[in-house]
């Protein structure tokens, strides 16, 4: 069971190595990297690179751990009592199962996905150290220990919002997804936009990597971006003219919107072109 990489998916190669020496380990892997660099994307691909089913459990502020195993549904019980319902007698009607449950119990090993897990409470990681190690949980409600039949792929993903325990670490294999060279963009790019033309994509891209280099910026563009601004590019035909100039810090490109997310960093940029404009 080895991670090739999909059509769909440009995986490096020590991105491809990092994934299938946490299969090898069977330990979760945990991917951090700046947002928009295919965190989550890497979990759909390797579930069809794998040929498995793929669950995901997308974490909040408010989310805890248990909700992963299961959750105990004590108002839902406590009204049906009072309508007389039958279904009371019978605690299990009441247990609902979590993610991390569904993937133990699959009939077939599953991709599992633990998407921004920095999201959470501190503690949040701590909680699932037992689980996530023996691969197994025990419900005290029905007095049941649930054992995956099949041990599942687990990919966590975390954008570095806070740092997560040493002791959850330790259990991990760790790959930081680097912010994609020119070579390796124009790869993905081809993947998505095939038809691109390759003028357009130059230009495109030098203003791009130019923007992501001015100091200063709050929030660089990310590989996400980079594919929402080429889709805008392309739906209202920009020719490669509009976006060549001799001094990049000269022109501000078309649509730069999808680029730059925040206002900060949109007045720094029209304060550095006013500035080179005045300096001529």
């Amino acid at each position: 069971m080895r991670f090739e990489g999909t059509s769909q998916y440009v995986a490096t190669d020590d991105l491809k190595l990092a994934v299938n020496a946490a299969i090898t380990l069977q330990r979760p892997l945990l991917i951090k990297g700046e947002p928009g660099t295919g965190k989550t994307m890497l979990a759909e691909e390797v579930a069809k690179g794998l040929g498995m089913p793929l669950l995901q459990w997308h974490i909040k502020s408010t989310t805890k751990a248990q909700q992963g195993l299961y959750e105990y549904d004590a108002v839902s019980r406590l009204r049906d009592s009072q309508l007389g319902d039958e279904r009371v007698k019978d605690i299990h009607n009441y247990i609902v199962r979590g993610v991390l449950w569904q993937a133990f119990e699959a009939d077939q090993p599953v991709v599992l996905l633990i998407d921004e897990i920095d999201k959470a409470d501190i503690e949040f990681p701590n909680d699932l150290l037992r689980e996530l190690d023996r691969m197994e949980f025990y419900v005290y409600e029905t007095r049941q220990l649930v054992k995956a039949r099949h041990r599942p792929v687990v990919i966590i993903t975390s954008n570095n919002e806070k740092e997560l325990p040493d002791a959850f670490l330790r259990r991990c294999f760790f790959h930081y997804i680097k912010f994609p060279d020119k070579e390796t963009m124009q790869s993905i790019v081809d993947v998505h936009y095939p038809e691109l033309k390759k003028t357009l994509l130059k230009e495109a891209m030098e203003a791009f990597y130019q923007i992501r280099e001015i100091p200063g910026l709050k929030k660089k563009p990310s590989t996400s971006e980079l594919l929402d601004w080429l889709k805008l590019l392309l739906a209202e035909d920009i020719p490669p003219e509009a976006l060549k100039s001799q001094d990049a810090k000269q022109v501000i490109p078309p649509l730069h919107g999808a680029l730059l997310k925040n206002e900060q960093d949109v007045h720094l940029f029209e304060r550095l072109i006013f500035m080179a404009r005045h300096n001529r």
